[in-house]
C-alpha cells in the first residue's frame, strides 16, 4: 500500500534534525522515503494478497500467522536492543496459538490463547532467569509483553477471522485492504497538494490535517463503493465505516510512531524496501482489522 507523505519518515524529524518541522502554515509536507520502491513493494504485497484470496483462500491463515511471527520477532528485537527484556519464544508460540485458534474457535479461542500466553510469559519471566536474584524491571517487561501481544497477534487474529465466514469471507479481507488503501491514497494526495498544518508534530511531524481530511473523504467514498459492489451491504453504512477506519488507521500509525520515538529508531526493520520493517506496513491495518471485523460481523453476520 502506498505511504502517505504525512506518515513516511515521521521519526526522522526529531527536534533539531534537518527534517524538523518548521512553523505551522509555512511548510509543505513531503515524502521522506524512496517512493518508487515503496509503491512497488506495496503493489506487490497487494497483488499477493488478492491472488491468495481469489485462488487459495485457505492459505490466508498461514500467511497471517507467518506475518505475525515475523512482526513479533522484529518488534521484540527492537525492544531488547533498547533494554526491555521480552521473552521471545513464549510470545512467538503464543502468537501462533492466538492466530490458529481463531480458525476453529473464533473470538473465544483468540481470547483464551491471549490470556494463556500472557500467563505463560509472566511465569517464564518470573522463574526463567539463570540466577538466584529476582528479575529486574519485571513490571515494565510484562507490561510491554502484554502490549506487544495485543498490538500484533491479538489484533491480527481479527484479520484472520474476516476470511472464515462462508458468506464472502475473502471479500471481507479485500474490503479491509481497500479501505486502508483508500485512506492512504487520500491522505497522500491531500498531503502532497495541501499539507501545511501538522496534525500531531510531537509524535509525527509529517502527518498533516489536510492529509487527514483527504483520508476521511477517500475513506468514506471507498467504503460506500466497497459495501455496495463488493459485499452487497447497504452502502450508507460506508459513511460511518470509512471514517472510523481512517481514525483507527491513523491512530495505529501514530501509535507505532510513538513506539519508535520511545525506542529511538526510524523504522522497525529493513525487510521491505521503501517501507522499513513489516510492522511499518501493518501499523494501520492491525487496529483497522478489529473495526472492520466487528462492523461486517454486525452487518453481515458471522
Amino acid at each position: 500500500m502506498p505511504e502517505t507523505p504525512d506518515s513516511v519518515g515521521a521519526d526522522s524529524s526529531a527536534p533539531g534534525s534537518p527534517d524538523a518541522p518548521s512553523e505551522p502554515g509555512k511548510r509543505k509536507i513531503s515524502a521522506g522515503r524512496n517512493l518508487p520502491a515503496a509503491i512497488g513493494v506495496g503493489v506487490s504485497l497487494g497483488a499477493m494478497i488478492v491472488a491468495i484470496l481469489v485462488f487459495a483462500p485457505h492459505l490466508w491463515v498461514p500467511l497471517v500467522a507467518a506475518a505475525v511471527a515475523l512482526a513479533t520477532w522484529e518488534v521484540v528485537k527492537r525492544f531488547r536492543a533498547a533494554g526491555t527484556n521480552l521473552e521471545l519464544w513464549p510470545m512467538l508460540i503464543g502468537g501462533q496459538a492466538i492466530i490458529w485458534l481463531s480458525w476453529p474457535l473464533g473470538p473465544e479461542g483468540v481470547l483464551a490463547a491471549f490470556v494463556a500466553t500472557v500467563l505463560v510469559a509472566m511465569i517464564w519471566r518470573l522463574l526463567g532467569h539463570q540466577s538466584t536474584a529476582a528479575p529486574n524491571s519485571f513490571t515494565r517487561d510484562i507490561s510491554t509483553t502484554v502490549f506487544v501481544l495485543a498490538w500484533i497477534p491479538l489484533f491480527a487474529a481479527f484479520g484472520t477471522m474476516l476470511v472464515l465466514p462462508e458468506d464472502r469471507g475473502p471479500q471481507r479481507v479485500v474490503a479491509l485492504v481497500l479501505l486502508v488503501v483508500c485512506s492512504d491514497v487520500g491522505g497522500y494526495a491531500a498531503g502532497v497538494l495541501f499539507g501545511k498544518h501538522p496534525m500531531v508534530p510531537a509524535i509525527s511531524p509529517k502527518k498533516s490535517w489536510e492529509g487527514f481530511a483527504g483520508s476521511m473523504v477517500a475513506g468514506a467514498v471507498g467504503a460506500v463503493l466497497v459495501l455496495k459492489f463488493l459485499l452487497d451491504v447497504n452502502p450508507l453504512w460506508g459513511l460511518i465505516l470509512g471514517p472510523v477506519v481512517v481514525i483507527t488507521g491513523t491512530l495505529g500509525d501514530l501509535l507505532e510512531s510513538q513506539v519508535k520515538r520511545d525506542l529511538g529508531i526510524k523504522d522497525m526493520g529493513t525487510l521491505l524496501p521503501g517501507h522499513g520493517g513489516l510492522m511499518d506496513r501493518l501499523d494501520s491495518l492491525l487496529p483497522s482489522a478489529v473495526v472492520v471485523w466487528a462492523a461486517l460481523t454486525a452487518l453481515m453476520g458471522s
